[in-house]
């Protein structure tokens, strides 16, 4: 009997996803644990193993299109069996957004009814949505002629019937009237610029009297409008909303790491690797404990002090960036602490990283310093109340006793939701956890 394949929710929140990309094709023998294809959620992309062994005998749900979860994206089983019939899912409109009335046909003018009583009204009377203007499609012989000289139809004003169709003729004369003549393209740019579909007339030519060169449409090329994934708009979406809404202000702090670099390297030399990183996220977690406003959140009429210190690990991917989360960071030692923070970095890398591995997070590192930056600032995670950003570690001349020294300094600043967290208290947390970093006695404590 053929088995239906759905697509998996993977997050208590994902009510859609995205199949990014198919590994299989129809006809394939699949097997307990291969890879059927990829989904592309709000938080990630993630790959769907297979649970059952058989022939992919049919695919359902083809790769870019957004579908609700458990939908029946494939069917397995033996070649030649009969495959049932399984309908198209599709996404429902938003409830909240309103119906378009059907067009109404025009007609003459009516004399004006007389008002009625309010207490006789009928329902309220929604007004018409503006009438859409919709171009009539162009002849095919219109479409072909335009597509074998790479024009936009849409410039193009027809004059075919009673409604203005593009005819043939319609796009002879805009060749005449545009200058297209005028135009020069070597054969290579002309045939690149028709296999990515571009406007001839759109390509500014650098070449001998304005001629267009394969770089001017290789050029044209990587300035056409790319599709952001769901997760690329999704983190746009609400890192608008966090600037918007959250009143963010900054606190930056100098930290000397000369002696927890040296106090690393002996580690190191004894077989020991920990990360600075690793030292950074428990320095944090012991400040968040002394200061909960800044482990806390707000939705703007109260404020919520978490009791678990979560701290979140921004992770740079191709995709955007998605933020694992070390949960009780407090509670954990140095070690363990590198260990589950390396394993959640390798798989948000690997696309492996669950949605469940990124909620909960009551405070942020965003963590710069292996790209060779001074200082920068972070915005806020929607529902916490302070992110960190880590820069740089830089050889740094200081005065020290009166005296210029040569010292590993870093700079963090804290972004603080102005809401829940005070000006003073930003600056006593943002000293915390320098504090703790210039503290060795602190970190020979924990080894």
């Amino acid at each position: 009997m053929a088995t239906k394949i759905p697509i998996p929710k993977l997050g208590q929140s994902e009510e859609t996803v995205t199949i990014e990309s198919w590994k299989v094709k129809e006809g394939d023998v699949i097997k307990k644990g291969d890879v059927l294809f990829e989904i592309e959620t709000d938080k990630a992309v993630l790959e769907v193993e297979s649970q059952f062994e058989g022939t992919l005998l049919k695919i359902i749900i083809q790769a870019g299109k957004e579908v609700p979860v458990m939908s029946i994206a494939a069917v397995i089983g033996e070649p030649g069996e009969d495959i049932p019939e399984i309908e198209q899912p599709v996404v429902a409109a938003p409830t909240a957004a309103p119906k378009k009335s059907a067009p109404v046909p025009a007609a003459k003018p009516a004399k004006a009814a007389a008002p009625q009583p309010v207490a006789q009204a009928a329902a309220p009377v929604v007004a018409a949505a503006p009438i859409e203007v919709r171009k009539p499609n162009p002849s095919p012989r219109a479409k072909k002629y335009a597509a074998d000289f790479l024009l936009d139809l849409d410039k193009i004003i027809g004059t075919g019937g009673e409604v203005g169709r593009v005819t043939e003729q319609d796009v002879k004369n805009y060749l005449e009237t545009s200058g297209y003549f005028d135009k020069k393209i070597t054969p290579a740019a002309f045939n690149v610029a028709q296999a990515a579909e571009l406007e001839l007339l759109a390509i500014d030519g650098s070449g001998d009297s304005g001629r267009i060169t394969l770089a001017d449409v290789r050029a044209a090329v990587s300035e056409k409008p790319q599709k952001m994934s769901t997760m690329r708009k999704i983190i746009a979406q609400r890192l608008c909303e966090s600037k918007q809404q959250i009143p963010h202000f900054y606190v930056t702090v100098s930290i000397d790491m000369t002696e927890l670099m040296a106090k690393r390297a002996e580690l190191k030399a004894d077989g020991i690797k920990l990360s600075v990183n690793t030292f950074i996220v428990k320095a944090v977690a012991l400040a968040l404990k002394a200061y909960p406003e800044v482990n806390s959140t707000t939705d703007g009429n109260s404020i919520i002090k978490k009791s678990k210190i979560n701290i979140g690990i921004a992770v740079s991917i191709d995709a955007g960036l998605v933020v694992p989360v070390l949960n009780n960071s407090d509670k954990m030692q140095l070690d363990e602490l590198q260990d589950v923070a390396a394993e959640l970095a390798g798989k948000a890398r690997s696309g492996k990283l669950l949605p469940e591995a990124m909620q909960g997070g009551t405070f942020t590192i965003s963590n710069m310093g292996m790209l060779n930056v001074e200082n920068f600032s972070a915005i806020i995670n929607p529902g916490e109340s302070a992110i960190l950003a880590v820069s740089s570690t830089v050889k740094t001349p200081v005065v020290i006793d009166d005296e210029i020294v040569i010292r590993n300094i870093m700079k963090v600043t804290l972004s603080c939701d102005h809401r829940t967290v005070d000006g003073a208290t930003a600056a006593m947390f943002a000293n915390a956890v320098k504090t703790n970093l210039e503290d060795r006695e602190l970190w020979d404590s924990m080894i």
